[in-house]
């Protein structure tokens, strides 16, 4: 069957249980703060009374319905019933509990240095100390350093002598002392954080075998004949033989029927979207799809012509060979709150390498948007800034600058660097401390628009430049872009796929690496496809906003999209809405972006503008309305703008109620 919103309503249909029937008698209950629990049920009751009334009211739920839930009465009086450990706060005036002799440890905020002293006091006052982390072979390397003998540990089979360290390699919630006995150390003590780890290990991506991938809608390219719509497969007979045939859709509605053996020539449309979302299609029986090839050619011999003489100017420019990993280098990669993918590992040595070599560096690192190029990009610029060198990070937006900017200053928020931003949002004042700050040396990260090209801006010692999406700029500040790759080290950044080919045939002229693999093993969007629903839209937001979570809403008729944000406003009072479209001015469409970024808004009204967005794992619930005007291929896109982080992500698909639909669709 398939999941819906609500579902839920209908369990006690199939099962009356509850969990408690499956413990045995002998079981241990543990109520963590039963007055948080007791509001968590009151909440909980509240949002279902007004489900079930509207579910009623629409004679979609039997007046006499049985409740969804045990009533938390009920619920109570089966576990005073059982063995059970209650876990509140220390309150004398109750003398019912038992005051446990546990302390909390110290936080060393990721300065290992810090740990270190600590750890070699620790052991020389003869405790116990299990250190419980994620990055236990990177904590060993640097104890051992210390003279201090402890390799990671799977399991501890016996107990340790006193006035040593165990290192267990995992993830604990947090950390504990036991007077001056014993200590547990976690990462949350270490950085703050719990390393998010991988789930497992994942299947390397085809590139070649895409048609199990494709789904009818989606756009492809054949090598002889252009951009055209993928319909399906059908079996058909020829010279008396039946065979496969892909079929696809050109323009005018003209087809193309291409023989399973020959899916060689057709592969999957890799370009940039459009504010609509959809390629124009090629026509057939016209010379048009051969110009265009003819002309990107040509752009692609320039392109290498321009590449071959910058980097034979490059080889023969003095560039800055930058030192190791310093101390600090390892805190900060220590300090990363996630797993890092074999593509960001193999990237992030690659950049080291090249910037450790006495000439510029040029490396171009592709990726899709949430899969951790910032990451490679924010360790190459702090590792500039240990050289005393600065680093400038160019974005095409401002909304992007800003993303960047809470980025890089979170992440360097324990060492003593400065990080600046330039952009028009920019106050005066602000400003000129940033251009002072950038000529004195006293700015060590300046992250901006192409504002960080104009003329009146001055480096006192520039190491490195970060373009990100570089395509997106203008001609005069690629211009700027090419004088530069001459003088300093330079990394640039881009969301846009590189086909296998592109690759291979840039090997050796361009440095490359390809950033493929997630970050880390994300839960499956959940999906819900029906006739439009109010109900089911007014809940769908509010779980989202329950959680602190934002909504996309996608109505794609500029026309009409004020009418819908309306309409949605009377149906969700309590959400705070924007507005987004391509027709906008376009400092206000990026003051309305960056509001919401800045989770100044709820809910973005747009249209599939957002396909072009940015990383933004705080939203977690799309709404499409009239999915039916669109595309299979542009849905595929859309729904990929949520579930970019840790938290279970929906994307609700709305047609009209008169519309029919197909099963299959």
């Amino acid at each position: 069957g398939q999941w819906f919103p609500g579902a839920e309503f209908y369990l006690p249909l199939f099962n009356t249980g509850s969990i408690l029937d499956y413990l045995g008698g002998d079981a241990l209950l543990v109520l963590d703060d039963p007055e948080g629990i007791e509001v968590a049920v009151a909440r909980l009751n509240e949002e279902t009374r007004e489900l079930r009334g509207t579910k009623i009211a629409r004679g979609e739920l039997p007046q006499d319905f049985p409740p969804p839930y045990l009533t938390w009465e009920e619920l109570k009086s089966q576990i005073e019933e059982r063995h059970r450990l209650v876990l509140q706060t220390w309150d004398e005036a109750r003398g019912s509990g038992q005051a446990l002799p546990f302390t909390r440890v110290q936080s060393y905020g990721s300065q290992l240095e810090r740990f270190l002293k600590t750890a070699r006091q620790m052991v020389e006052q003869g405790q116990r100390v299990f250190v419980v982390s994620h990055q236990a072979n990177r904590l060993a390397d640097l104890l051992q350093r210390e003279d201090i003998h402890a390799p990671p540990l799977s399991q501890v089979e016996q107990i340790p002598p006193a006035g040593s360290i165990t290192m267990l390699q995992g993830s604990l919630d947090g950390g504990w002392a036991l007077g001056d006995r014993l200590s547990l150390i976690t990462d949350v003590e270490l950085f703050g954080f719990v390393k998010q780890p991988r789930a497992g290990k994942k299947r390397p991506i085809s590139r070649q075998w895409f048609l199990p991938q494709l789904s009818p809608g989606d756009y492809v390219v054949h090598v002889d004949h252009g951009i055209a719509r993928f319909l399906g497969l059908v079996r058909k007979s020829s010279d008396g033989m039946e065979r496969d045939y892909l079929v696809l859709e050109y323009a005018a509605g003209d087809k193309l029927y291409v023989p399973t053996e020959r899916i060689d020539r057709v592969s999957r449309y890799i370009g940039a979207p459009t504010v609509s979302g959809a390629p124009h299609l090629s026509r057939l029986r016209t010379p048009e799809w051969q110009r265009t090839k003819k002309r990107v050619k040509e752009s692609v011999m320039e392109i290498a012509q321009e590449l071959l003489e910058l980097y034979a100017a490059r080889e023969v420019a003095p560039g800055f060979a930058f030192s190791e990993d310093s101390l600090w280098q390892q805190e900060l990669e220590a300090s990363f709150p996630y797993v890092e993918t074999p593509d960001q590992i193999e990237a992030i040595m690659a950049v080291k390498e090249d910037m450790e070599k006495a000439k510029p560096t040029d490396r171009l690192i592709c990726g899709d948007v949430g899969y951790g190029k910032t990451e490679i990009a924010l360790r190459a610029a702090f590792k500039a800034v240990m050289d005393n060198k600065q680093v400038a990070v160019l974005v095409p937006t401002t909304v992007l600058a800003q993303q960047h900017f809470i980025t890089f200053t979170e992440r360097l928020q324990t060492f003593p660097l400065r990080v600046e931003m330039l952009s028009r949002f920019c106050p005066p004042q602000k400003e000129r401390e940033a251009l002072a700050g950038l000529a004195d040396g006293t700015v060590d990260i300046c992250i901006g628009t192409h504002r960080l090209l104009q003329k009146d801006i001055t480096f006192k010692d520039l190491g490195l430049v970060i373009i990100d999406e570089e395509q997106q700029f203008g001609v005069v500040q690629k211009e700027r872009l090419k004088q530069i790759r001459k003088e300093v080290d330079t990394l640039a950044l881009s969301a846009t796929p590189i086909p296998r080919t592109l690759h291979m045939s840039l090997t050796g002229i361009r440095d490359m690496s390809i950033v493929e693999t997630p970050p880390e093993e994300r839960l499956s969007i959940k999906t819900y496809v029906g006739a439009y629903d109010a109900a089911a839209i007014r809940q769908a937001v509010l779980r989202e906003l329950e959680r602190n979570g934002q909504v996309f809403f996608v109505h794609n008729r500029v026309q009409s999209i004020a009418l819908a944000a309306s309409n949605l406003q009377e149906l969700v009072p309590e959400a705070r809405i924007a507005i987004a479209h391509g027709q906008m001015p376009e400092e206000q469409l990026e003051e309305v972006m960056t509001d919401f970024v800045a989770g100044r808004y709820d809910i973005l009204v747009a249209t599939t503008i957002i396909q072009l967005g940015l990383d933004m794992p705080n939203v977690n619930t799309l709404i499409v309305d009239r999915a039916d005007k669109f595309g299979l291929g542009q849905l595929y896109q859309l729904r990929g703008r949520v579930g970019r982080g840790i938290n279970q992500a929906y994307a609700y698909f709305f047609f009209d109620r008169g519309k029919q639909v197909s099963p299959r669709a």
